[in-house]
């Protein structure tokens, strides 16, 4: 697969506060790439690099396999903050002077408002739309010039359920354009439904990164207990689809290989002579998954 932008060992220090510690994540083309972490983990300072907005004080990145020039800018779209529309203008009129800035023909402006679900409402003026509205056409602006990439720096932020749902999906719609995302976010639900790919962030360092579907995978968890948990303890060491189990008292906590479930558990217990007292199956929450991974120290 094409790499379409390649960070190695970007780093950003504002005096003694350092925001990015040598990261190195790989953007593949077509990809919905997540970077997830609380606020101030280095989300914004990332992307203000790679944009060519802030300066790095280490490292480096390319763009389509080569350094950002004015070329590789033209090729990307991007949403840092709502542009300066004028409230008092229609959705129309505004798109048109951001295209005269860009010095895209006019002719987009209805594409784009249509894929943003706005070609209704080209009419009405900036003022009068919802907040959701707006970020949609914040968003259209930045694909006025049929960019390659898009990024986007916490594109729901301040959203009610309502736009969150909308932004998600005109993510996901813009995505299967054949068009390659990159949005920053702290929201694990929106990073979990939207992006195939992940990186997590925490005080400017690299916690985990990877396929959405393997960093926040949330595994079950079963819960069993027995009158003789030594015994118990002793029959899972000797089971090779066990990947972790801690006893808490009268109750041991496990977990599993894929593919293995609690039944395999249950039988290999009976066999061993052991009858459970309590078999529970648990599954951890994306957030609890989350927390675990952002805690972890290198």
């Amino acid at each position: 697969m094409t790499v379409i932008l390649d960070i190695d060992n970007l780093s950003k220090r504002f005096g003694s506060i350092q925001a990015v510690n040598n990261l190195s994540i790989k953007v593949e083309q077509g990809s919905i790439y997540g970077i997830l972490g609380p606020n101030g983990s280095g989300k914004t300072t990332t992307l203000g690099m790679v944009l060519d907005v802030i300066r790095p004080t280490s490292g480096s990145f390319t763009w389509f396999g080569q350094a950002i020039t004015r070329s590789t800018k033209q090729r990307v779209g991007a949403l840092l903050e709502t542009p300066n529309f004028y409230p008092y203008l229609t959705a129309r009129k505004n798109m048109e002077i951001v295209a005269a800035i860009k010095g895209v023909d006019n002719a987009n402006i209805n594409s784009v408002l249509q894929l943003v679900g706005l070609e209704e409402r080209e009419h009405t003026t900036f003022k009068g739309f919802s907040l959701g509205m707006k970020q949609r056409l914040a968003i259209a602006s930045a694909l006025l010039n049929n960019p390659e990439v898009l990024v986007l720096d916490e594109p729901t932020n301040g959203l009610d359920p309502e736009g969150i749902a909308e932004i998600r999906e005109l993510i996901l719609k813009i995505a299967s354009e054949g068009k390659t995302i990159i949005l920053a976010s702290h929201l694990l639900d929106e990073v979990e439904k939207v992006c195939t790919h992940v990186a997590v962030l925490q005080g400017g360092v690299l916690r985990a990164e990877g396929p959405v579907s393997t960093i926040l995978s949330a595994k079950d968890q079963i819960i069993i207990s027995a009158p003789d948990t030594a015994r118990v303890l002793e029959v899972l060491r000797q089971l090779p689809f066990v990947e972790k189990f801690q006893p808490n008292r009268e109750l041991v906590h496990l977990t599993l290989q894929d593919n293995f479930s609690s039944a395999d558990v249950n039988k290999a217990m009976f066999n061993a002579g052991i009858v459970l007292a309590q078999l529970t199956v648990r599954r951890k929450s994306l957030e609890a998954q989350f927390l675990e991974i952002i805690k972890k120290q290198h």
